[in-house]
């Protein structure tokens, strides 16, 4: 079996920005690429997993989101290859306004559906697995699906940490960022 980091994408691996939609728009979060490629030489898989409603909203399709992806892994690729193995999204929200992804979803975040689909298709041990995030969607998430998790205070992270703290959602680590998150993993 397969271990693996799961990893929200806005403000964990990317900066965020309200409904990223252009590619001129992405900016990656200072040494995310040192983290992934630790984790990754030390045998974890790097799974995307993030909530793009901005899909069901109609702030951007499908097409420019496949863009905003490959220009991520484009960035994300050294000498050894892509350091994302792969990502999953969800472009549904019950609140949108385009009628195909207007449903509530069991892969949209905090439900398991893109860990579940992850862990089918990649073989992966939930109990030698982490998930890295910054809200308390992502934490919330991880608990649900029985992921070790780290919260990291970029993006949303400071702004989430009470909502996790109150709700009984502790993480196993609070991390400055992703690389810190990464050092963290590395040495448990």
């Amino acid at each position: 079996m397969n271990k693996a980091v799961f990893l929200d994408r806005d403000g964990t691996i990317n900066e965020e920005v309200d409904y990223l939609s252009k590619v001129e728009d992405l900016i990656l979060i200072k040494n995310v690429q040192n983290a992934l490629l630790n984790l990754k030489n030390s045998g974890f898989l790097n799974i995307i997993v993030t909530n793009q409603s901005g899909i069901a909203r109609g702030f951007l399709d499908l097409n420019t989101l496949e863009n905003i992806h490959n220009e991520l892994k484009k960035r994300l690729t050294d000498s050894s290859g892509c350091l994302i193995d792969d990502i999953f999204f969800s472009p549904y929200h019950s609140d949108g306004i385009i009628k195909e992804f207007k449903i509530d979803h069991v892969d949209r975040k905090p439900n398991t559906g893109m860990i579940v689909k992850a862990i089918s298709k990649y073989n992966i041990d939930i109990k030698k697995s982490w998930f890295v995030g910054d809200s308390y969607t992502d934490m919330l998430c991880a608990n649900n699906a029985g992921l070790k998790k780290i919260l990291v205070l970029t993006g949303y992270g400071k702004k989430h940490l009470k909502s996790c703290l109150d709700n009984n959602i502790k993480p196993e680590f609070i991390a400055e960022n992703i690389d810190e998150a990464s050092e963290f993993i590395l040495k448990n």
